[in-house]
């Protein structure tokens, strides 16, 4: 399994987490008896051709924290689905054998779309349902998520976060990832995490937690928080309509594509991995970088398509003359229709270069798809991370994401058009 460090703070390792595997080389770890400071920002990324270990590397890490999670304290999930009984049960035994406050809210088909699978079960036995109790389990309302308006139809709860408020050698920790708890989530898509200590954004999404579970979607807004050097976004985003409403199209628009050094012209990189691609005027303004100067390079899964879509479409947008590098990785790698393809799953956008008048390198990732509903109508998370270090770990990730992605350039097939 690939677990990838960065320090952002001087603080020594004395504590390992149980049941990971270092990048250094791929072999088990047992974490001593002393437990000692995590570092700030940590990423891990799962390998679904890789072993079990390397595809389950995200899983294992929330477990390992589940498990250190210290008697009193809290842990809080937000989660499309989870089917998988084993963290399940990891997050019933904290509160059972170590009172530890365990809340969770998951979209309403996590138990509709998958009855057979016990997590919900065992998650509803030892925390109980009463959202007014320190621990419980929740769903949002059916067909919808805990904060979309009814009024703008089927909506979902897709965030994927794990607080911790203490576990051997950290606190005030955020897991913001792209992953679900499900058994394709690990086998079959490419996803990353990404593990935060920062007070700021750790009671940012706490307060965030609480809405979703109180469930007031008429008094909700779109809502941000930014502790520098970081910055989280909360969705759906409401009101607002068109491009200057919409995160990911205001974030690029900011991007100066080339400047000067010296007598040396720069270049910005921008790089995209994303499952699903279909905001039209996101595809535009990335068109627009590319024919500006700027590096564009795309790894997406899901696009529309003009015929499917009745516009332009996001396909045909993006494979225009002088538009971006694009690959696909969306096939059905075991011929079997039945069977979840293997995509690339993560929703990250790096920009390396000039970005609000200012040269760095900066991480925007989470559940947030390029999608209208994940704009307008879901729940959310999204969390800019303003780190050069973080950044290329990053890029590692997307060389590897890239290099991986089948069709790749051949991507004129109904699944990577949406049709």
């Amino acid at each position: 399994m690939r677990f990838i460090t960065t320090r952002l703070r001087s603080r020594r390792l004395a504590t390992v987490l149980s049941g990971l595997l270092l990048a250094t080389g791929v072999q088990a770890v047992t974490a001593p008896e002393a437990a000692a400071a995590l570092p700030e920002i940590s990423t891990v990324y799962n390998n679904p051709a890789g072993t079990v270990e390397e595809q389950q590397a995200i899983r294992l890490q929330i477990q390992s924290l589940i498990n250190s999670a210290a008697p009193a304290s809290d842990i809080t999930v937000a989660l499309y689905h989870m089917w998988d009984e084993t963290t399940a049960q990891a997050l019933a035994t904290a509160h059972t054998d170590r009172g530890v406050n365990v809340r969770v809210l998951l979209d309403s088909t996590s138990v509709s779309d998958n009855p057979s699978n016990g997590s919900y079960g065992i998650l509803q036995e030892a925390l109980g349902t009463d959202r007014t109790q320190a621990s419980f389990v929740g769903l949002c309302p059916q067909g919808r998520a805990c904060l979309g308006d009814p009024a703008n139809g089927a909506s979902i709860n897709h965030n994927k976060f794990f607080l911790f408020s203490q576990v051997d050698g950290a606190s005030n920790l955020v897991v913001q990832t792209s992953s679900n708890l499900t058994p394709s989530q690990y086998s079959r898509m490419r996803n990353d995490a990404v593990l935060l200590q920062n007070i700021g954004i750790y009671n940012a999404y706490a307060s965030y937690f609480g809405k979703l579970s109180a469930q007031d979607w008429d008094s909700w807004s779109y809502t941000t928080a930014t502790f520098s050097p970081y910055k989280v976004y909360f969705y759906p985003y409401v009101p607002g309509t068109g491009n200057s409403s919409d995160t990911i199209w205001n974030i690029l628009d900011d991007v100066t594509c080339t400047w000067t050094e010296g007598t040396t012209t720069k270049r910005t990189k921008v790089r995209v991995a994303v499952l699903k691609i279909t905001r039209q005027g996101v595809a535009d303004k990335l068109v627009e970088l590319k024919k500006a100067g700027c590096d564009v390079d795309i790894v997406y899964a899901e696009s529309d398509s003009a015929a499917s879509s009745g516009s332009s479409g996001t396909w045909e947008t993006l494979h225009t003359s002088g538009g971006p590098s694009v690959r696909c990785y969306n096939y059905d790698e075991d011929n079997d229709a039945t069977t979840t393809n293997s995509t690339v799953h993560s929703k990250y956008l790096l920009i390396d270069g000039k970005y609000s008048g200012t040269v760095n390198k900066l991480v925007w990732t989470g559940s947030h798809n390029y999608s209208g509903p994940a704009l307008r109508e879901n729940d959310e998370a999204l969390l800019k991370i303003d780190s050069t270090t973080v950044h290329d770990q990053y890029v590692t990730n997307f060389t590897a994401v890239k290099a991986a992605a089948v069709p790749g350039t051949a991507d004129n097939t109904a699944a990577c058009k949406g049709v």
